[in-house]
């Protein structure tokens, strides 16, 4: 779960990162108290997940009153599904950084990275300049020691002068990370001000979804979604992508959903919309079918090989949900695994035809979308 700036920017005040000062404002009748409460001039923050916010005209400073009234209401109307906006202090910035801290997969370490050219796109810095991309593993077991902190600023190009403050500033970052059951944390730009001060100009954390139970002050919510449809699948449980293609994809088990996405592609095809109803929600094909049927497309796919996850309780799962909800568009099946002879029998008496090879129900379905497979 992303949090949104203003969220994440509470943790890093709560853990003595310093942040500018700010305010969390609904909409415009409430921009007097906020000034009032962080000056002028001001900086107006589109509370999006999505980066580029700056590109996209949804960041703006303002030096007076009746100029922050003006943005604030450009800022709205550029963002769609928007509820809030972080009012925030303009900081005079001498200089600044980009560091994060993340799961490396491949140590089972952190990762922390920085790079002495914060406040841009840092993929495009690795992509173009890899070589300013500093990073340092940290050991779980052992922590964030302040020696690597030290080593990493050092590298980073910070002032000797600044080692200490920083050397905090990333302990207290590690201590966000760790306690917070963290994906990520990332402070994008860091600021230098004009005083020789840290100050986090932005913030990015992603809560691992897992652990979100030992985190009940944060939940998901509408804004978190781009659509009424991705909200409604994430409460429920079930995981859903939304594309523009032809072909709804209804599948049991992630790795095979994305099998099957790449086989549809592959053959020529095109992915509407994707949908994972495997592991514990195997049950919930009548769901899925409701979520699935709220995007446009010309016919389902629908792959499951179930173990655990029986394939005669999806099939029957199927069936009720065709009864349930009457779509119009054809579905082609290819049900494998336990139970598999009971869910064949089940989709032939309902009128389906059980398929056993996945590359087969692609190319049908396909073809059923009016193109051609490739071979």
């Amino acid at each position: 779960m992303k949090l949104f700036e203003h969220q994440a920017k509470a943790l890093f005040e709560g853990a003595n990162i310093p942040v500018p000062n700010r305010a969390v404002i609904k909409n415009r009748s409430e921009l007097d108290d906020a000034i009032s409460q962080v000056g002028l001039p001001c900086v107006i923050k589109a509370q999006v997940l999505h980066g580029g916010r700056g590109k996209a005209g949804l960041i703006k400073v303002a030096e007076e009153k009746e100029e922050a009234k003006e943005k604030v209401t450009d800022v709205i109307e550029r963002a769609e599904n928007t509820p809030d906006l972080l009012i925030e202090e303009a900081v005079a910035i001498a200089n600044e950084f980009y560091v994060s801290m993340t799961a490396d997969p491949s140590t089972g370490s952190v990762m922390m990275m920085g790079s002495a050219e914060g406040g841009i796109d840092i993929e495009e810095v690795a992509r173009t300049m890899p070589e300013k991309i500093i990073k340092t593993n940290v050991n779980v077991n052992e922590g964030l020691l302040p020696y690597q902190a030290r080593e990493f600023l050092f590298d980073l190009g910070i002032e000797k002068k600044m080692i200490g403050q920083g050397t905090k500033l990333l302990l207290n970052l590690y201590d966000v990370y760790r306690k917070h059951d963290a994906e990520l944390v990332e402070i994008n730009p860091l600021m230098v001000t004009e005083e020789g001060n840290f100050v986090a100009g932005d913030g990015k954390i992603t809560i691992d979804d897992n652990a979100l139970f030992r985190h009940p002050q944060f939940s998901l919510t509408r804004e978190h979604f781009d659509d009424d449809v991705q909200y409604a699948a994430a409460i429920e449980g079930i995981p859903y992508l939304q594309f523009s293609g032809d072909i709804g994809l209804m599948c049991a088990g992630a790795g095979l959903t994305n099998a099957v996405y790449d086989l549809v592609n592959d053959h020529g095809g095109s992915v509407a919309s994707y949908l994972e109803f495997g592991g514990p929600n195997y049950h919930k094909a009548v769901k899925s079918m409701e979520l699935i049927m709220q995007n446009e497309i010309k016919v389902l796919l629908v792959v499951t090989f179930g173990t655990i996850a029986r394939a005669d309780v999806m099939a029957q799962g199927l069936v009720d949900a065709i009864k349930e909800h009457k779509p119009e568009f054809p579905i082609v099946t290819a049900i494998r695994g336990t139970g598999e002879e009971a869910a064949h029998d089940i989709l032939r008496d309902f009128g389906l035809e059980p398929l056993s090879d996945t590359e087969e129900a692609v190319k049908k379905a396909i073809k059923l979308t009016g193109g051609v497979p490739t071979q």
